[in-house]
């Protein structure tokens, strides 16, 4: 018989209760209000960035689509109200997020067109040059291997296909640099966790202070097999948007 000191059954079911932070368990936990958050946390301008991602693609009648990080499949519906001839395969590791985004993806008759599964971006379970488009909207901040993901996108994406990514960044310089970064450390986690009565807002804001600079990025996206074509700020740097296409050499990489 074991003389080791057990843990008692508070502290076997608070450990149990411990999410890791930027996990799709995490996302599980804020996956009802996670949409109305983003409105009133961006002012609504968030869906003006997702109308800049989907135009950067440059879809084409008959494009199929990889949006990773898809969560409540807002950009992936984005894409399919832009452009009603695509077809989207949406990818995430959260089942709650999915879920929220399937009674989306209903409710609007596209389940035709978009298809949503479990996933991780850093291992693709698809062919090379499967994709004409591949997007991604706040969500390469939270993936442990980035430029495994970024190698995965260039390795499923065509040759003359396009990469969006959107990610929020802490602004560093401007007029209304302190008013923005203001509104990313403070405002947004104390909204998000007022509303939502979750911490996980807090992480949201040390994940964008750790975020690398959009010229460090940008640099781990060209050393990752991909081609960066545009590096665009959007709203007094809050958001920044990465557009990039696979580097000749990169579609056959693994």
């Amino acid at each position: 018989m074991s003389t080791e000191p057990q843990p008692s059954a508070a502290a076997s079911q608070s450990q149990a209760a411990v999410v890791p932070v930027g996990s799709g368990a995490m996302f599980d936990k804020i996956a009802q209000r996670y949409d109305l958050l983003n409105r009133l946390m961006s002012f609504g301008v968030d869906q003006r960035w997702r109308n800049k991602t989907v135009d950067a693609l440059e879809l084409k009648p008959g494009a199929r689509v990889l949006d990773l990080a898809t969560g409540t499949a807002d950009l992936a519906i984005k894409v399919l109200r832009r452009h009603p001839q695509t077809t989207v395969v949406g990818v995430d590791p959260s089942v709650g997020m999915l879920e929220i985004g399937r009674q989306k993806v209903a409710a609007g008759e596209l389940a035709g067109k978009c298809e949503l599964k479990v996933g991780d971006a850093q291992e693709l379970p698809f062919p090379e040059r499967s994709f004409d488009g591949v997007c991604m909207a706040f969500g390469i901040r939270n993936v442990p291997d980035r430029s495994k993901a970024l190698r995965e996108m260039a390795r499923v994406t065509r040759p003359d296909g396009r990469i969006a990514i959107l990610e929020l960044s802490e602004p560093r310089g401007g007029i209304l640099g302190p008013l923005a970064r203001f509104q990313i450390r403070t405002v947004v986690p104390w909204v998000g966790s007022v509303l939502s009565g979750a911490r996980e807002y807090r992480y949201l804001q040390q994940s964008i202070a750790a975020f690398p600079s959009p010229e460090v990025f940008a640099d781990i996206m060209r050393e990752s097999g991909l081609e960066v074509l545009r590096v665009q700020p959007l709203t007094f740097g809050v958001c920044c948007l990465y557009v990039a296409r696979p580097k000749p050499q990169a579609s056959s990489a693994s």
